[in-house]
């Protein structure tokens, strides 16, 4: 019995042994036959690279009083940011014209550039899904997920639009029930038809596009960082298009960008949450709601944000997100039992099918025929924010995405966080809508006078309203802090070139930074300030946005190519081996036969 079972263990063991070996060997040749790629992996396997013109992250930097910097980058960071912030500071009122001026000439002339580049990136991102390289795996072919899919989907929200769910999921539908898409043609304000366009328009603001953006970059991140050992920076996704130039002016460049991008993305978030924890605060405790007020809020929860950042990652983002998930989802049901629940869950329903019935319509509309200027603060806006937090957000699930395919990693940040942030809409904007078209209470014009105060104007309508306004408040300033160490991780890893762990003083450095431009845009024009800011370093960020595209299918088609070389091979060796074994037993059953026949002879 002791032989059988051997011979039954030995095939397998000795197959297993031919795959691991033919794998080693198809994938050595297959790097070997492909096209140079330089860079230095972040943690070394196997040599995948061309070693000419390689460079390991951080290789050129500045180190001293605490500070890991690449110095180009940097400085040219910041001096861009002391100037602006003393321009700003020293001619507010011009600059309060300046983003005025601004936000209207790029709406009006580059609107439509916003407009179509989204839906390019929706095409884009889906096409890496469900085409051939959705099987390719971030980080190679055995990588395994570093954090659990509820960790996971917990920060994906939490960095990526956390305090704007709270701040705009009564304002803004709201808003277009007073107000509605001059695409819907001319609603009557406070209408049924009027209700269904306004959580549409909600939906669309907050849907796929948003996601699809974040999606892109964070993929590109994670390919080009974890597949093929390059920095952890924008300038990485570029290797395919202009090789090693990414260690000089050219990525220095991208990188600028794209630390600047973050900052003002960062800067209107924050800017928008401080508003809405003023206006918790004066409903509450009668504090008076003002800049002043605002640029000492940033000022305390910056400094709050400073131990989360000392704890680092795991300790500090993925605790408090995990925490702000919590109560987040505790206040959602809490609104959702207390509130309208059938309307609120009808609703859902009835919402997600004229958003879908409607999709292609709200995405491609201009304005072109009917020039209200309503897209220009809405969905332009958006787009431009969008675009501009896309480095933050990219490069954070790409840091938190390891060991994810390209279509797990694609469908997880475009779906999940979608629906979640529809049923969340669902539930704060349609008890609003509710409150306001049942005659229960005029929402409408308090949102009017002030937008931030929409979401406490709402609670004031339901039960144990003090509490759920503090809860609020709450959530806001967590998820101020959240993003705020999110950010200065992801400033810090494009200004320590590429470096995955650098000193702590310098995420404090940038954490604080966050506070400054905040607390800057908001002294030099308020909200619009804020909103203008986003559509400035949205928009040449969009270009580039355009050309990773490229890149990174230029990238994964290399990819592809050798994980099909291997594939290949391991079949070709399976069913040699699968074949050899069978002629064995054959010829073992032919001389047991003949052994058989020569006893009874």
């Amino acid at each position: 019995m002791d032989q059988d079972k051997d011979k039954k263990i030995d095939p397998r063991k000795a197959l297993a042994k031919k795959l691991k070996n033919a794998e080693i060997e198809a994938r050595k040749k297959a790097i070997k036959a492909r096209k140079p790629f330089k860079g230095l992996q972040i943690r070394p396997t196997v040599s995948l690279f061309d070693e000419a013109g390689k460079q390991e992250p951080g290789e050129n930097n500045w180190e001293g009083f605490g500070f890991d910097i690449h110095p180009q980058v940097t400085m040219f960071s910041v001096v861009f940011l002391a100037a602006f912030i003393s321009l700003t500071l020293i001619f507010t009122e011009a600059s309060e014209v300046f983003f005025d001026n601004t936000m209207t000439i790029i709406s009006k002339n580059a609107g439509w550039f916003f407009i179509l580049v989204a839906n390019l990136f929706i095409i884009a991102a889906l096409t890496f899904a469900f085409g051939k390289f959705g099987n390719i795996r971030i980080g190679g072919s055995k990588a395994q997920p570093e954090f659990s899919k509820f960790a996971w989907y917990s920060m994906l929200l939490s960095a990526g639009m956390g305090i704007g769910l709270l701040f705009w999921s009564v304002a803004e539908p709201i808003t277009h029930l007073n107000t509605p898409s001059p695409m819907f043609g001319n609603l009557l304000a406070g209408s049924p038809r009027a209700a269904q366009a306004a959580m549409a328009t909600t939906f669309f603001h907050w849907g796929i596009h948003p996601w699809a953006i974040y999606a892109l970059v964070g993929l590109g991140l994670a390919f080009f960082s974890f597949n093929r050992g390059l920095p952890l920076t924008i300038r990485s996704i570029f290797y395919p298009i202009i090789g090693n130039k990414i260690y000089g002016f050219w990525g220095n460049l991208i990188d600028t960008l794209s630390v600047l991008a973050t900052l003002t993305g960062l800067a209107t978030s924050l800017g928008f949450g401080v508003a809405q924890v003023n206006a918790g605060l004066n409903y509450l405790f009668g504090i008076n709601i003002s800049i002043t007020v605002q640029v000492l809020l940033i000022a305390g929860i910056t400094a709050l944000a400073t131990g989360s950042v000392v704890m680092g990652l795991d300790g500090g983002v993925k605790r408090l997100s995990e925490i702000n998930m919590v109560m987040a989802g505790v206040f959602l049901l809490f609104v959702l039992i207390v509130g309208p629940t059938v309307y609120i869950l009808g609703g859902f329903t009835q919402n997600i099918g004229y958003y879908l019935s409607n999709f292609t319509e709200m995405s491609m509309w201009t304005e072109t025929f009917r020039d209200t200027g309503w897209q220009g603060g809405w969905t332009i806006f958006y787009w431009a924010w969008w675009i501009s937090w896309s480095p933050f957000v990219g490069m954070f699930i790409a840091r938190i995405s390891k060991g994810r395919t390209v279509k797990e990693f694609v469908l997880g940040v475009m779906i999940i966080p979608t629906l979640l942030s529809f049923f969340w809409m669902s539930v704060f904007g349609g008890t609003a809508i509710f409150l306001e078209t049942s005659g229960i209470a005029d929402i409408a014009t308090v949102v009017d006078e002030d937008v931030s105060i929409a979401l406490f104007a709402m609670l004031e309508n339901l039960p144990l309203s003090s509490v759920t306004s503090f809860i609020g408040i709450m959530l806001v300033t967590v998820f101020f802090v959240t993003s705020s160490d999110s950010g200065s991780l992801v400033v810090d890893h494009l200004t320590s070139g590429g470096k995955l762990d650098s000193p702590v003083p310098q995420r404090v450095f940038w954490a604080i930074m966050e506070g400054v431009v905040a607390a800057t845009l908001l002294l030099g024009g308020g909200l619009g300030a804020l909103q203008t800011a986003s559509i400035i370093t949205g928009l040449p960020f969009a270009i580039i946005l355009l050309l990773i595209i490229y890149s990174l299918y230029a990238g994964l088609k290399q990819e592809f190519e050798v994980e099909e070389i291997v594939r290949k091979k391991l079949i070709s060796v399976r069913e040699d081996h699968v074949i050899n074994e069978v002629i064995s037993a054959v010829v073992l059953d032919d001389a047991l036969v003949d052994e058989d026949e020569n006893k009874q002879n």
